[in-house]
This record gives C-alpha cells, structure tokens and sequence, in this order.
C-alpha cells in the first residue's frame, strides 16, 4: 500500500479513493499516456506525454529542449502526474447524476533527469515494447542524435493514489419511477487491424494480432502444390496483377478492381472482418514459382457447433485447372475436419456460377439448397446463392478422392 499524504487525501467521495500498490500499477501499465503537470514562473503548466512504468518508479518521455525537461536538472522538478482511463458512461434519470465509470491515478513527487547510459536503454526499451512484446527487438534502436534529443524523468512513485468508478446508476429514490431510460454504456479502447504505410512488404507481426481461437488463426498451410499464408494488405500488388482478368471477378460479391489501390481495398475490408472474428483469411502462393496468385478464407465460423464456411476465393486464371486451389481446398479442408474438430464444412456460390458449382461437387460436397434472394450482386441485383456441404462422416473418403485427383497428371494451366 502506498501511504496517504495531505496530497493524496481525498476532500469528497472518499470512498472511491485507494493506495493500493497493484491497483495504481495496473492503471499505469495499461494506459498509453498521461497528463503532466508542473509550475513555470509561477504559472501552472499540462502537458501529455508518454509515460512507462519499470518498479516502483514512472519514467516521462520528453524532448532535451522542453521546459519541465530543463527544469528537472539538478534539484529536480516537483511535478504531478495524472493517468485516467474511461471504462463507461452514466446515463442517469436526472442531470445530476449522471457520471462516468473510469479508473486513475494522480501521483506526486520531485521527477529528476534519467542521465545513466544503461538506465536510459532500459527505459527506451521498455517504452517500445509496452506497445508490443517484441517491437523493440524488430524495430532499429536510437542513434546517437536521436539519444541527444530525447529526455526522460524519473518520478519514485511514493505518494500515489488511486480514484475509481464502477458500477451502475445512482439515482435518489424519488426519481426511480421516471420514465427515462437509465444505465451504463460501457467504453472499450479498442484497436483497429493495422494499416501498413506505403513500401511496408514485412507482414504484419504477431503482437499486433488479435489473440484468437484456433478457429480464427490463419496458420500457415503448406502442399506441393499451394502455399497458404496469412492474407496482408502487402499482397496487393501481386493479387492484382495475377488476377488482372474480368473472368476471375464474373460472378464474386466484389467488382474488379481497377488497379492494386482498389485491391488493396478488397484486402482490407477482408482484414477488417478477420479482426472481428468473422473470416479467417489467407493468399495462396504457388508452391513451384513463388507467386502469389489468388486468395481463399474460412468465414461463417461457429466453434460452437464445429462449423465453418469455406469461400471468398478468386485465384489468378492462368492457375484454373491445375491441381494448385484444388490443393488449396484439400489442405483446409484437412485443417477444418482434422485440426479444429469441425463436423460440418459449407461452400456458398451464385446459382450462375455453374463452373464453381461443378468444382465444389468434385470435392464431394452435397447441394443443399438455394437460398433465395440471399445476396446483392456488385450490379444492385438479388443474388440466389446455391449452399453445399461436407459433413465430417463423407470427409475420408473425399479426402481419398482428393489426393488420387492430386496424383492425376495435371491438364496444362491456360
């Protein structure tokens, strides 16, 4: 526990304070930056900053040229931290009750100048890797200039304490039978799929990945024929310039894009779906040559009762024909069936596509059903969209039917 000071003693509410050490520690860790605060002649000065915390000590990043930077040279500066995190908002019945849930910590004390060589390294590394376990070691270290330029504070964290919200509405009484709505919505941070900058060919690393069942990781799956690989926005380039044919586009749920930013497009919207969990999605390589031709991904996947669809394939025209996408079905089929304990596969395609419905069934799928009226075409017309599936009971034999299709000599890729 961290001991209460006339600074860190609550005046109201004082039931929502605490000095408990964890809790200040757990706040610290988990919020990305913070306001500090200090005097300047007199006058009262904020400023947002990054901040990390190594023990019992916070350390504040700042530029070699800013005032609280000087500042805390010899004697050291007095300072006041603040670091809040917003869990909800209170929609109460009345004006006056409403409020927020959240979670913060003010700390006080005198910050001083981080001047050691090996106390500065740690700390930098520390402040690159609270954003990802890992970045520091795949990212370049500073420079000596870099080093000259950049300031860090050390503030002992003794005088700490922690003030919190939870929990719902507070109404008096007396307003209960109001008929307002009242309750809390809850606030998340939470992130974004990763968007590369322009040049980036490095796929994207595994810390900025969303942790995922097994159902939802893109592993990488490998044949003679095919390489399955997680998709990247870093394929695009390639997708577009192997898949650059009105044909491979004729009857997907998407246009064909005019050029590899459209791609890039297609790309993301598909990434945008794997981070909420809807689709699994990979980009297909060919196993002899290296290049990327074509795309395929898991979606509509239910752990629940072991189901998962199998589609959003578009695979370059000149790879038609050949063993490498009927590869590609046999390596997740086997990862679905095999792996993820699934019982049940299903395939989806417009009822025009008579070429991709006589593809399916050479897998082994059984038709379904038409679901009627079931999609809108890129066109604005109602698509109706023909459903198979595989159940795990007819799986070894078509994996047997599969793997002699395999083995067959391969027509000419045209």
């Amino acid at each position: 526990m961290y001991a209460q000071t006339a600074r860190t003693t609550a005046s109201r509410s004082r039931d929502r304070m605490s000095y408990d050490r964890d809790a200040a520690h757990a706040v610290l860790d988990e919020a990305y930056h913070c306001a500090l605060g200090f005097t300047v002649d007199g006058e009262p000065r904020v400023l947002p900053t990054l901040h990390v915390r190594i023990g019992d000590t916070l350390y504040l990043h700042g530029s070699t040229g800013s005032r609280p930077l000087l500042a805390a040279r010899g004697d050291g500066l007095p300072i006041c931290v603040s670091v809040t995190l917003l869990d909800g908002l209170v929609y109460a019945r009345s004006h006056f009750h409403h409020s927020a849930n959240y979670r913060s910590v003010v700390a006080h004390g005198t910050a001083h100048l981080v001047t050691d060589p090996g106390e500065r390294a740690e700390v930098f590394t520390a402040l690159v890797e609270k954003v990802g376990a890992g970045r520091a070691a795949e990212s370049r270290p500073p420079s000596r200039r870099e080093l000259a330029e950049t300031a860090l504070l050390a503030l002992p964290l003794h005088e700490v304490s922690v003030r919190a919200r939870t929990g719902g509405v507070r109404d008096e009484p007396a307003d209960l039978a109001l008929p307002h709505w009242a309750g809390v919505v809850p606030l998340r941070l939470t992130a974004g799929p990763p968007e590369p900058d322009a040049g980036v060919t490095a796929p994207v690393p595994g810390y900025l990945r969303p942790a995922r069942t097994p159902w939802h990781e893109p592993v990488v799956l490998r044949g003679a024929h095919v390489l399955l690989e997680p998709l990247d926005l870093t394929h695009a380039d390639a997708l577009h310039a192997a898949t650059a044919d009105p044909e491979v586009w004729r009857y997907l749920s998407a246009p064909p894009p005019a050029d590899a930013v459209a791609m890039r497009g297609i790309l993301a919207a598909a990434l945008a779906a794997q981070h909420r969990g809807e689709r699994v999605a990979w980009a297909q390589r060919c196993a002899t040559t290296g290049a990327i031709v074509g795309s395929t991904s898991y979606y509509e996947i239910d752990p629940e009762r072991r189901s998962v669809a199998l589609g959003h394939t578009f695979l370059g025209r000149p790879w038609w024909g050949t063993g490498l996408n009927t590869e590609a079905k046999l390596l997740l089929l086997g990862r679905a069936f095999g792996e993820l304990g699934a019982v049940r596969v299903v395939w989806h395609t417009d009822i025009r596509n008579e070429r991709s419905q006589r593809a399916i069934e050479r897998l082994g799928a059984t038709r379904e059903g038409v679901l009627r009226m079931h999609l809108l075409r890129p066109d604005g017309s109602w698509r109706d969209t023909v459903q198979y599936s595989m159940t795990v009971d007819e799986w070894p034999k078509a994996q047997i039917r599969l793997r002699e299709r395999l083995r067959a000599p391969a027509p000419a890729a045209g």
